[in-house]
């Protein structure tokens, strides 16, 4: 979003790819009748016979339009440009400090594209400004964009293809997705459909929007990958597509080559602030979902079981004793949550959601955030190398959540040192209050930096029993190693929450 460069993009048009389709087939036929001239004989006798085989079969298959012009006319209208504006004090926030809140690999790599610009006024207001994109579901005039787009917006303005401007209203947003449905007073808007099916890998797909300000722009590419995490949130689920698009682009759609929209565009990947053909969409499902909420309460509410989970790698399924690095890892447990009170403990693996298996953390959290609060489930759970079925009932996720923040043995002296570990008991540690041992110095060349320790963490358990004091956690480095571990788990408190770590042995 922060770029104001207009870098050219040179595109293959599309009738090449289909020609050059057309004369490998050509190749294939022709080898058949050269073939036996050459060299008669059974071997390229059935070689020629597959490739005039091959060149049938590709006949049959479906034909599509060399260009996309009949597509751009069908869906073009339904398409319009949404403009914001916003006057606020100076020392106000806009758009929810959406940058501020973003991981700094995203800050650097990731430009939210069509976010409102502040320009600062008479009197120290700041004048906010932005521009994006967005289209008509419905012929009395409710739209779709981005909540980046919109979030805190007093005023809505949107743009048809025809050059109108209307007034819109916006009647609810949802921050965790980026999405946003405002309304415009009015009937027999042109409009489109999401999509029921999901675009496969390949398929082609066309950007509709409003890139840089200049409105019903159309740009081609494909569907490169599904199923993306860009660190955005933990509802991540993003279309990767090639298509160009560009600031302005944000909220405007994607369409499929019938017309229909497979995504709402949102996030692009730019150091420059500009397209380098990286690009990320809202899937369709995903966006049934959410307006739906918002069109009838005007906003989202979404299952909560209160739990702090984490991938589980091959370190932690090793040292847990699981047979594959699969499920959801739960790191801490809510007080009062509906996974505390059904008896999920830290620790915990959670591999299914009613007998449907879990592949990993983000999809765990994906799937109950679309259940209904109050919907009775069943989760599979492997507990201390045991597995058991636990029902609970799905709570609220609240608005604002936040994840929540617990005798001296002989042994070797160097254990921890081994691993790079400078530890001290919490209560001889300044500013430190609760149980566990805390890391005082950290060797930056050591496997227990390679794994995100940090000075000031709080190891509150190993190998899933508690300790206080550095004793603790050396006995159990030495019977980890004597029992021939290759990895311990940590339990460990941050300013950024609670986790597991699978520390590596090894000969450290």
């Amino acid at each position: 979003m922060d770029g104001n460069r207009h870098p050219s993009r040179r595109v293959l048009p599309a009738r090449r790819f289909w020609l050059l389709a057309t004369t490998i087939a050509g190749i294939g036929a022709a080898a058949f009748f050269v073939a036996p001239n050459l060299a008669p004989n059974a071997a390229l006798f059935a070689g020629a016979a597959h490739a005039q085989n091959l060149s049938q079969e590709a006949q049959k298959l479906p034909q599509r339009p060399v260009g996309f012009a009949d597509i751009v006319a069908k869906v073009k209208p339904a398409v319009i440009s949404v403009r914001v504006k916003i006057d606020k004090p100076a020392d106000s926030s806009f758009g929810g400090g959406e940058d501020q809140d973003l991981p700094p690999g995203l800050q650097r790599f990731f430009r939210r594209f069509g976010m409102p610009t502040p320009n600062f006024g008479e009197g120290g207001h700041q004048i906010i400004t932005g521009q994006g994109s967005g289209f008509f579901i419905t012929a009395d005039g409710y739209a779709v964009t981005n909540n980046h787009v919109v979030q805190n917006a007093e005023n809505v303005q949107v743009t048809t293809d025809d050059g109108k401007t209307h007034s819109a209203k916006v009647i609810g947003t949802d921050p965790r997705t980026d999405l946003a449905l405002i309304k415009v007073d009015g009937k027999d808007f042109p409009y489109v459909k999401l999509s029921d099916a999901t675009p496969r890998i390949g398929d082609w797909v066309l950007a509709v929007g409003n890139p840089f300000g200049l409105g019903g722009t159309v740009t081609a590419g494909i569907v490169s990958a599904r199923g993306r995490d860009i660190g955005a949130g933990p509802y991540d689920d993003f279309i990767q597509i090639d298509a160009p698009v560009n600031k302005g682009n944000s909220g405007g759609p994607t369409f499929d080559v019938d017309g229909n929209v497979i995504g709402v565009n949102t996030a692009i990947f730019s150091p420059s602030g500009g397209s380098v053909g990286i690009a990320f969409a809202i899937p369709a499902d995903t966006v049934k979902s959410v307006i739906s909420q918002l069109r009838d309460k005007g906003s989202v509410t979404r299952g909560w079981i209160g739990v702090q989970i984490q991938p589980v790698t091959p370190d932690i399924a090793d040292s847990l004793g699981l047979k594959k690095a699969s499920g959801a890892l739960v790191s801490e447990p809510q007080p009062n949550s509906p996974a505390a009170k059904a008896g999920i403990e830290s620790g915990d693996v959670i591999t299914s959601v009613d007998g449907n298996p879990v592949a990993d953390a983000r999809e765990l959290a994906r799937r109950i955030g679309t259940m209904a609060p109050g919907t009775a489930i069943k989760l599979g759970v492997v507990h201390q190398g045991q597995e058991k079925t636990l029902a609970l009932t799905l709570g609220t996720l609240p608005n604002e959540h936040q994840a929540s923040n617990q005798q001296d043995h002989t042994a070797a002296p160097d254990e921890t040192a081994k691993l790079g570990l400078t530890l001290a008991p919490s209560g001889k540690v300044a500013g430190v209050e609760g149980n566990g041992v805390v890391v005082t110095a950290l060797d930056p060349n050591s496997v227990a930096a390679d794994h995100g320790f940090q000075v000031g963490d709080v190891i509150l358990d190993v190998g899933g029993k508690s300790v206080t004091n550095p004793a603790d956690v050396r006995k159990q480095v030495a019977d980890a190693r004597k029992e021939g571990k290759h990895a311990l788990l940590f339990r460990v408190k941050s300013s950024e929450g609670t986790r597991f770590v699978a520390l590596p042995l090894g000969n450290a």
